[in-house]
């Protein structure tokens, strides 16, 4: 079931499954997510929880047990339950159920909500640890957006991907590192940004995502190469990621994460993973970001 909320800027649409924004359009009615067509990829915004990314083998190690885990957790793939909805807002909640504890051993509440103001929406996540041992998990987004966007103010210009660049809130440079078989690669990266951008090109993403740690920007803008911009995430996370299918695929993520894949080295327990969170019992655990749809 998708839920509908609109103002005079921006309307939304939330599905029930995965608590998933499937719809993000401006009052122009341009469409800036991605419509989950499968040819390229069957999201648009799925919401990464227990874990981001992949896990080596495919499992994870917690009090001597071995648990398997499939790419991203499985919230992204389970129903979520409206708790509210108002004129500006919807929330939605997962509670772990007999299905999640045997692959994820700790009892939760996830509740994830919408809320519009202006041309922004703020996506929040509250994570509650209903259990009576410290929990380990990592959540993040993973936002699709149509690049470029079929809007009237782009008539008459190019409409492949990489005419279009990135711009980040850092000046001369960011580190990154690329993924092989969905883990961390050791080696840094390093691309030059030219006022704070750098331009989408065929190889780009040509080794999957540019993982960005360190809190090294929090804000990242999808833009026309003259500068302006479509469509900006603003992010407090201390990682992110930029992805998009190799190819000329005609949309880029913005990844604002909690939580990372493991490295290609990593032999640990869950508690030591990277990046990873950890809530004691009966706390709750709170974070959010914004997408400003900047021509609207």
């Amino acid at each position: 079931m998708a839920y509908t909320l609109s103002n005079k800027r921006l309307t939304i649409s939330v599905n029930s499954l995965g608590a998933e924004l499937c719809s993000l359009r401006g009052a122009s009615g341009t469409e800036y997510l991605w419509n989950a067509d499968p040819s390229w990829w069957k999201r648009s915004s799925p919401v990464l929880f227990p874990f981001v990314g992949s896990l080596r083998d495919g499992q994870y190690r917690y009090e001597g047990r071995t648990y398997p885990m499939s790419q991203h957790g499985f919230a992204r793939d389970m129903e979520f339950t409206l708790t509210e909805q108002t004129a500006d807002t919807v929330s939605l909640r997962l509670c772990s159920n007999s299905e999640t504890l045997e692959r994820y051993p700790f009892p939760f509440q996830l509740d994830i909500s919408y809320r519009l103001a202006g041309n922004s929406v703020t996506v929040a996540w509250d994570v509650t640890n209903l259990g009576e041992k410290t929990m380990y998990f990592s959540i993040g987004a993973h936002p699709a957006f149509v690049c470029p966007p079929e809007a009237p103010f782009l008539e008459g210009k190019s409409k492949r991907r990489t005419d279009y660049s990135i711009r980040l809130d850092a000046e001369t440079e960011i580190a990154y590192r690329l993924l092989e078989d969905g883990l961390l690669c050791p080696k840094n990266h390093y691309m030059p940004l030219d006022g704070g951008s750098f331009a989408i090109t065929p190889d780009t993403f040509q080794h999957d995502a540019l993982i960005v740690e360190g809190g090294q920007a929090h804000a990242a803008s999808l833009t026309q190469r003259d500068g302006t911009p479509c469509v900006t995430v603003l992010f407090d996370s201390p990682l992110f990621g930029l992805w998009s299918p190799p190819g000329d695929a005609p949309f880029v993520c913005i990844e604002p994460w909690y939580g990372r894949c493991d490295s290609q080295d990593f032999d640990g327990s869950l508690e030591q993973r990277d990046y990873t969170n950890s809530l004691e019992a009966g706390s709750r655990f709170h974070a959010e970001y914004v997408i400003r749809l900047d021509q609207e």
